[in-house]
């Protein structure tokens, strides 16, 4: 059984040297993660940057005839709205959407970028967001296409249990989890039972969903464990080492 680290605040922040973070400690607001609440809609131009310390964010992906699909989740490893940064033409393809509460550090969209322009180390950052985001996006593509739905949606739980300090007893609905895989609730009403039988879930009450979490790892895919390890090499839990590999980047650069 894998273990997870408890949540000590927002790992790319960390990342950042004093004299770089100091650009956008000053600037930044705590603001509360509502379960449900949508923090940014498909289309929509981003008015901040938000930092996660705690719960998960999915990026929907909607599509024309009212279906929807996860296509990444991310917590304190991640942002949202960074590529905010690519200029004021972009748009979200995606809408982010509050899976497990929690609180974010948030700052506007024009000091950050502001304070992107002046440090190297905050282009690093959001250089290694965009790939930890851009690998999640392939390997959830891949999973979609090449494995069962009982194995996605076990995939989903682990990376959202990743997110909630080892609360077994995660708060979501049919409906989310419906959402979440782009399949009809008679579906994931099937996917449950499995689960279920495999002891991977223990019970389904009132929108909450118990889980055995070394079971659920039994019945998941190589792509959980996949993209959690890559998300970990590309955002260490560990500020101090990917501090030394963005100096390392800097002086071949030079």
């Amino acid at each position: 059984m894998m273990e997870r680290p408890a949540s000590v605040g927002n790992r790319l922040l960390a990342t950042l040297p004093s004299k770089d973070l100091a650009l956008l400690a000053p600037h930044l607001q705590k603001v509360s993660l509502e379960q449900d609440a949508v923090v940014i809609r498909a289309g929509d131009r981003r008015d901040h940057v938000s930092f996660p310390h705690s719960g998960a964010i999915s990026f929907m992906l909607g599509l024309p005839k009212g279906e929807t699909i996860a296509t990444a989740v991310i917590g304190r490893e991640g942002a949202i709205g960074a590529l905010s940064v690519l200029g004021p033409s972009f748009l979200s393809s995606v809408t982010a959407v509050v899976r497990v509460s929690g609180i974010a550090s948030q700052i506007s969209v024009s000091r950050f970028h502001a304070a992107y322009m002046a440090s190297g180390a905050i282009r690093h950052m959001v250089e290694a967001h965009t790939r930890s985001i851009l690998m999640q996006f392939q390997h959830v593509s891949a999973c979609n296409g090449l494995h069962s739905v009982e194995a996605r949606m076990a995939r989903w739980l682990l990376h959202l249990h990743d997110r909630t300090e080892g609360n077994s007893i995660l708060s979501l609905t049919q409906e989310t989890l419906s959402q979440l895989l782009g399949v009809r609730r008679t579906t994931v009403t099937q996917v449950i039972a499995k689960l279920r039988a495999l002891g991977a879930i223990k019970s389904v009450r009132r929108g909450l969903v118990e889980i055995d979490r070394a079971r659920l790892e039994e019945a998941t895919c190589e792509c959980y464990d996949i993209i959690r390890r890559a998300t970990d090499r590309i955002v260490p839990d560990d500020a101090f080492g990917f501090q030394q590999a963005a100096q390392m980047r800097t002086s071949r650069e030079v």
